[in-house]
């Protein structure tokens, strides 16, 4: 099957050609000739089969013979979840509509809202937007939902995950009930499911790889180190192995700067994405890592979403995700549009229970492999996956001289609090990259005031409770009001639910400087 057989038209064939493509992947192949249809459509793929162009070219093609639209208006909205994947997807829209009169923009949080409303004030065909910051200019009459056709939501999944149910609900309020509905997500969760039959008329559905699978062609690792050495040891590696490219996802965002700062001392050039940059910053370290400028990206799970970089070698879990869905997110970051790559994962005794849950989620076991002069001194212990192992290292027992080192007993227990002693909960990363003046506290925010007032409550009670016993995070000492006012402050926070990997374009993709288009 060719691009050519798929019923798109020949301005849109000239692109594709153009670009050096001629055969769809399979969401591709499925989608497309579904949407020219009408239909409404349910799709789900892993991470890296262009389920963006599976979309953006049959929209394309429908607007193509389509009135302009009118002053603050749009015909075809395109709702996603980060600023990064907004870019690059409207990124798509211009690579591929290149030949097509159509316009286009683009709106996300972190920057200035006035040259968005300005841009809209003249209507454009499709617009790009991140949930937030699109009820914004809906609050301020820059944009009406009125004469909107076509809805995309892509990677429903994260969106969900983030908290933006409530305004993806409101969103979908304001539009008109005749429209085509398009729902691309990583899985066909309960809750995708749920959104899907308050959203879709009777859709196609298309699922083509099973969920939580990792890319075939990468080769993943693992090497176990102490904790406190795993800084050294990437180092090390970057060196040895002549890495000239790599993207490191580091757990949090303090983690991540801490990471660059000692990169930087070793000469090795690195830069940082996270949701506490301002969108200048993330927009220039992805395009100087893109250029080969930076040599190493340290990126947390967030703020990685829109990265697709074709031939990138390497990806290196420095930190081992909360959230096991998200491993697969990660490693799905190489080895794009047919290529091989490699996935390394550095891992302290401390993380078992993490990769216990990604190598149970993925139903293998990870190869092991000791770095010479990197031998831990706390052994990681077998996962408990269920699986058999396919490489292991032989457990080396601890001296009594590092059990009390910050790696011991004591460290293994608090597995399941927030991540390290940063400070940064499991919150964080999912409202690391939330557009300006959103701040969702994630899916759990649906629960009443009175709700979470008992939680807090519950909380207090905890914290009294910790003090008394000196055994509360190394706050033994804090009185019960300190305790008390930080219960009350955070009375809002809930456990991170769970998310799922998605994925993005396997095209090579450019980065826009936003407010140029």
């Amino acid at each position: 099957m060719t691009f050519d057989t798929l019923g798109l038209s020949e301005p849109l064939l000239r692109a594709v050609s153009e670009k050096g493509y001629d055969t769809p992947s399979p969401i591709q192949a499925k989608a497309i000739p579904a949407v020219l249809e009408g239909h409404d459509l349910m799709a789900s793929a892993q991470t890296g089969t262009g389920k963006t162009a599976g979309f953006t070219l049959p929209l394309l093609h429908l607007l193509a013979d389509k009135p302009a639209a009118n002053s603050n208006r749009t015909l075809a909205l395109v709702v996603t979840p980060t600023r990064e994947l907004a870019a690059q997807i409207h990124e798509s829209v211009l690579d591929y509509g290149k030949h097509l009169n159509l316009r286009s923009t683009v709106v996300f949080g972190g920057v200035k809202i006035n040259p968005q409303m300005m841009k809209l004030r003249r209507g454009v065909e499709i617009l790009v937007a991140t949930p937030g910051r699109l009820l914004d200019l809906h609050k301020q009459n820059a944009i009406s939902f009125s004469d909107v056709e076509v809805l995309v939501l892509d990677e429903a999944d994260r969106m969900l995950d983030m908290g933006f149910i409530h305004d993806i609900k409101r969103i979908i309020s304001l539009m008109p009930k005749k429209r085509q509905n398009l729902l691309f997500s990583a899985t066909f969760s309960n809750d995708i499911r749920h959104l899907a039959r308050g959203l879709l008329n009777n859709p196609v559905e298309i699922d083509v790889a099973p969920q939580n699978t990792t890319a075939t062609k990468v080769e993943q690792k693992i090497h176990p180190v102490d904790k406190g050495r795993k800084a050294a040891l990437l180092s090390h590696l970057i060196r040895s192995e002549g890495w000239h490219q790599a993207l490191v996802f580091s757990r949090t965002k303090h983690g991540a700067n801490k990471l660059v700062k000692l990169l930087e001392r070793d000469n090795i050039h690195s830069a940082a994405i996270h949701g506490n940059k301002s969108q200048a910053q993330r927009t220039k370290a992805l395009a100087e890592f893109k250029k080969g400028k930076v040599q190493i990206l340290v990126a947390t799970d967030i703020a990685a979403r829109g990265i697709d970089i074709d031939q990138l070698p390497q990806v290196v879990n420095f930190d081992l995700p909360n959230v096991p869905e998200d491993y697969v997110h990660r490693i799905g970051r190489t080895a794009r549009a047919g290529s091989s790559g490699n996935a390394v994962s550095l891992v302290s005794a401390d993380e078992i229970k993490q990769l216990s849950d990604i190598e149970r989620l993925i139903k293998s076991k990870i190869a092991r492999e000791d770095v010479e002069g990197f031998e831990p001194e706390h052994a990681l212990p077998e996962s408990r996956s269920g699986h058999r192992p396919t490489r292991s290292a032989q457990p080396r027992r601890s001296s009594p001289s590092n059990r009390n080192n910050g790696q011991g007993r004591n460290q293994r227990s608090s597995e399941n609090r927030s991540a390290g002693n940063n400070g940064q909960g499991r919150n964080q990363r999912s409202s690391e990259s939330r557009p300006a003046g959103n701040n969702s506290q994630g899916r759990n925010q649906r629960s009443s005031e009175s709700r979470s007032a008992g939680n807090g409550e519950q909380r207090r009670r905890s914290s009294q409770q910790r003090a008394s016993s000196g055994n509360g995070n190394g706050n033994g000492n804090s009185n019960a009001s300190s305790n008390n006012q930080r219960a009350n402050n955070n009375g809002n926070s809930q456990p991170r639910p769970q998310k799922a990997s998605s994925g993005n374009l396997i095209e090579p993709e450019r980065i826009i400087q936003s407010g140029n288009r």
